[in-house]
């Protein structure tokens, strides 16, 4: 049961944050003003429980760059034990092109990493994580991940590249304002309400695991 609900926590989809480089002159002078960051915060749930929280970060760069972040910081105590899983995923995007993503994973089973990034004609993927590891390579550009999916619905697209796994996982519509994703034998729900993401539901055989948006 441990076990079992170790592996779910720690697979649930979850830079410090971006800030504009110090130089001598004051900010205003050497660069236009960017936009403010989007932030959303999310309460991590399981059987209506709290046990963590998440938070999305778009942050516009200068030279239309966009820095994404996500960062989820759960624990759970059990009778004599106590999971603890602190997850960062940082996504670099030029435009609508993803150049560079970090997947750092601190748990008390362990430290955890991804990466993928863009080498002039193709992107390196490693990803080593709890219980699965992969190594590849993808020559198409990568304009859509997990990250963007707590900003944008996904459209008409039907997979969502995720940082996590270094790969592709299948989307289709369903309910107005839902998108079911599936990979592997994984499935999450992504639900909509005026273009703002409120809840992901990650399906478990125990119990859901339940991210529900709080402002």
């Amino acid at each position: 049961m441990m076990r079992l609900l170790f592996i779910l926590l720690f697979t649930a989809t979850i830079s410090s944050f971006a800030q504009p480089s110090h130089t001598d002159e004051p900010a205003y002078l050497t660069m236009p003003a960017l936009a403010a960051p989007e932030t959303h915060h999310y309460a991590i749930e399981i059987a209506g429980i709290r046990v963590g929280t998440m938070t999305a970060v778009r942050q516009p760069q200068a030279n239309d760059r966009t820095t994404y972040t996500l960062i989820s910081d759960v624990k759970v105590r059990l009778l004599v034990y106590t999971i603890k899983i602190y997850y960062k995923v940082i996504n670099e995007f030029e435009g609508k092109k993803l150049m560079l993503s970090t997947v750092e994973a601190t748990t008390n089973r362990g430290n955890y990493s991804s990466r993928t990034e863009w080498k002039g004609d193709h992107y390196d993927i490693v990803a080593n994580q709890y219980k699965y590891d992969h190594k590849g390579t993808e020559r198409n550009s990568i304009d859509f991940t997990t990250s963007s999916l707590y900003f944008y619905d996904p459209g008409t697209r039907n997979r969502v590249y995720s940082e996590y796994f270094g790969d592709y996982f299948m989307v289709a519509p369903g309910k107005p304002g839902q998108f079911n994703a599936q990979f592997k034998d994984r499935e999450d729900e992504y639900i909509y309400e005026g273009g703002r993401l409120v809840r992901v539901i990650k399906h478990n055989a125990i119990k859901n695991f339940v991210m529900r948006l709080l402002d």
